[in-house]
């Protein structure tokens, strides 16, 4: 494979997107998303690379690795992994953890939306709730596919629109600012015919599962919207737009802990996500 190395010293260069990129960014590195990764979704990065068949001397992608639950798994099966993200903090959670656990790989900062890496690069490229958020998702997935070889997997977890985390944003969509210009919601990934429209005829074998993870760490409603207010970049950054109003932070409160209430189970909160599987032709 070739060394593509880290970019943290060298700025990535977002043209005319890099206010939209630079907020972005922002909000990913605000709260404790390394927390979250760890307590709630923990298991999805290993249950991808499970699901793509990940095995040694692979040269594997992981898009939107964030502190990198899936190109760690990845990594510990022996395969050669880079992981890229576009929030350098993440990345250096990432990389601490790498060492703890003894594991060799690149951490790379780079846009889903153009990833720093020629064409064919990989044998795998996956993403494991991350490459979804990223605002524009045709261009997202033409990257995805771009950097994978002809014959080579591309797999993903994604939320779905009906699950959870659709709800979620669903709930602080009416007091979220307005988002970019051709912006796709990020749950919009979860959809299936979404999905098969984004990759076209460019793959083959598509198989799409929905399955589910349970939230289990709080299992109080109430304790349950200060854990997200405070530690989630999405929810920390639609507070922060309505901060100077206190009657729309009372009523964001409100639906919030509404919608929590509606979804909280016995064991804990039930969120579906989308793991997709497919061949590039």
């Amino acid at each position: 494979m070739t060394t593509v190395g880290p970019t943290t010293d060298r700025p990535v260069d977002f043209g005319p997107a890099g206010p939209v990129k630079a907020k972005h960014r922002a909000m990913w590195a605000s709260g404790d998303y390394p927390r979250v990764a760890a307590e709630l979704v923990g298991e999805l990065g290993p249950e991808l690379v499970r699901a793509c068949g990940v095995r040694a001397g692979q040269r594997v992608l992981d898009v939107g690795a964030g502190t990198g639950n899936a190109a760690l798994s990845a990594a510990a099966t022996g395969a050669s992994v880079v992981a890229s993200d576009l929030t350098p903090e993440l990345l250096e959670v990432g990389r601490r953890r790498a060492a703890e656990a003894g594991l060799e790989l690149e951490w790379v900062e780079g846009d889903a939306e153009a990833l720093p890496f020629e064409a064919g690069q990989f044998d795998v490229v996956l993403s494991s709730i991350g490459a979804m958020f990223a605002p524009r998702h045709q261009v997202t997935a033409d990257e995805l596919v771009r950097v994978c070889r002809p014959g080579g997997t591309i797999g993903m977890i994604n939320w779905t629109p009906e699950g959870f985390i659709g709800h979620l944003f669903q709930t602080m969509g009416p007091f979220a600012p307005p988002p970019p210009p051709g912006a796709t919601p990020p749950p919009r990934w979860g959809s299936e015919e979404h999905v098969r429209e984004l990759f076209g005829d460019r793959v083959v074998g598509l198989d799409l599962r929905r399955q589910e993870v349970v939230f289990d760490t709080s299992p109080d409603p109430v304790e349950f919207r200060e854990y997200w207010k405070h530690h989630y970049g999405p929810t920390i950054a639609v507070y922060a737009a309505n901060a100077d109003n206190r009657d729309r932070v009372a009523a964001l409160d409100a639906a919030f802990l509404d919608f929590l209430r509606t979804w909280h189970r016995a064991g804990g909160y039930p969120a579906e996500y989308l793991l997709l599987t497919a061949r590039k032709r």
